[in-house]
């Protein structure tokens, strides 16, 4: 049964910094290609992944892949800076910039294109939320806009049927993306406190946190394990499957 298409893709190449829309992108047995797969630590915590929790300016810093990108190695990932410098990613000035503004020593790690562990990246392999369910959040939270960025999903569907939040009758079923990919959502995403920091400024707003306890359990988008990898592209049909 089609349910809608493939609206927006995006990847994190750097965990925790704002990821980059593509307009396709390989499905690995872990998730998107590249997706998390570079990670600044922090050694004031003994080697933790630096997040927006401790660093909300985080969410000002944009990272992508810049080059051809292979199963044997990562492209080159670039950084653009809050004030628009376009740094690599282990460039001392971007990391001495970083450790001035969150107080805290910084190194870096980074996984191969074939492996990139689920347990220090995310929950689950994929993250999906729908266009319904977003205005349907804006609307619940009376604030003029809800930025998408805010919940950092990886696929963004435009629904066939515009019903809120129907995703979450989605559990334990899987859907077809394209003509190869197939995931099998798993579970809902309950909400930090990342959603509070605005991606445009880094200041924080607990409101929409509030709102969803409220409104949603603390929910908003489903999780969904790779079933079969292959390549998706934006404006790819997906079908519920039986």
């Amino acid at each position: 049964m089609l349910i809608g298409h493939i609206k927006e893709i995006v990847r994190h190449p750097v965990k925790s910094f704002r990821g980059e829309s593509v307009q396709k992108n390989k499905i690995m047995e872990y998730g998107l290609y590249g997706d998390r797969s570079h990670a600044y630590l922090d050694d004031t915590k003994k080697g933790d992944s630096l997040t927006i929790t401790q660093f909300q300016e985080m969410v000002r810093y944009k990272a992508r892949f810049v080059g051809e990108e292979s199963l044997d190695k990562f492209p080159k990932v670039e950084v653009i800076t809050p004030e628009g410098k376009v740094l690599d990613w282990e460039d001392q000035e971007l990391i001495e910039e970083m450790e001035s503004k969150s107080k805290r020593k910084i190194s870096t790690r980074k996984y191969t294109p074939s492996h990139v562990p689920i347990g220090p990246i995310a929950v689950e392999h994929i993250l999906l939320a729908t266009d319904a369910s977003l205005d349907k959040l804006k609307e619940l939270w009376g604030k003029e806009e809800v930025n998408l960025r805010r919940f950092r999903p990886n696929l963004f569907l435009s629904l066939k049927e515009k019903r809120p939040f129907i995703e979450e009758e989605w559990i334990g079923r899987r859907i077809k993306i394209g003509s190869e990919v197939e995931l099998e959502f798993v579970g809902h995403c309950e909400r930090c406190m990342i959603i509070t920091v605005d991606p445009g400024n880094a200041e924080r707003d607990s409101s929409l946190h509030k709102t969803l306890i409220k409104e949603r359990n603390n929910n908003f988008g489903v999780y969904a394990s790779v079933i079969k990898t292959g390549d998706i592209h934006v404006d790819d049909e997906v079908h519920l499957l039986d």
